[in-house]
């Protein structure tokens, strides 16, 4: 079964009844990424929904990188870093922690369920740890449903 359902750019589009979440992930290239890196190269599986986008440190994640993931169509989005006092540049996952929780407080405010957001630390060894990440946050993600954005 297809259903016609609008772009964010207003075209239509013929969509599965089974609907997937789209789920972006902003990962750290030292930590984060190479912790993906190992989940892939070891097999472990996650969850599709989940499109990486490498940062260089997850202090160099501007906010408006997750607003404009979620006006592009985003249903959730994962901030990963170096755990905290691991950061290659010193104090980049400091910040992440304090612009994410600033973050959910901003998306709330424009009618987001700050559920949608979440922050995780994985360095370069945690490879099982990004996947099980991964899969939890699209569970959560399916459970939520579809973000719905106001035109």
């Amino acid at each position: 079964m297809t259903l016609t359902t609008e772009t964010p750019l207003g075209e239509p589009s013929v969509v599965d009844a089974e609907w997937r979440p789209r789920i972006v992930a902003f990962l750290c290239n030292w930590c984060s990424y190479t912790g993906a890196d190992l989940a892939g190269i070891s097999r472990i599986q996650w969850d599709p929904s989940v499109s990486i986008v490498r940062v260089m440190c997850s202090g160099r994640m501007d906010p408006t990188f997750v607003a404009k993931a979620f006006s592009m169509g985003a249903d959730g989005v994962i901030v990963s870093g170096c755990h905290p006092g691991d950061c290659h540049y010193q104090e980049g996952n400091y910040k992440t922690l304090r612009r994410v929780h600033l973050l959910k407080r901003l998306i709330q405010g424009f009618g987001i369920d700050p559920e949608r957001l979440r922050l995780v630390w994985v360095s370069a060894s945690e490879g099982d740890q990004w996947a099980a990440t991964a899969n939890e946050m699209a569970a959560e993600i399916r459970s939520l449903g579809p973000l719905r954005m106001g035109s």
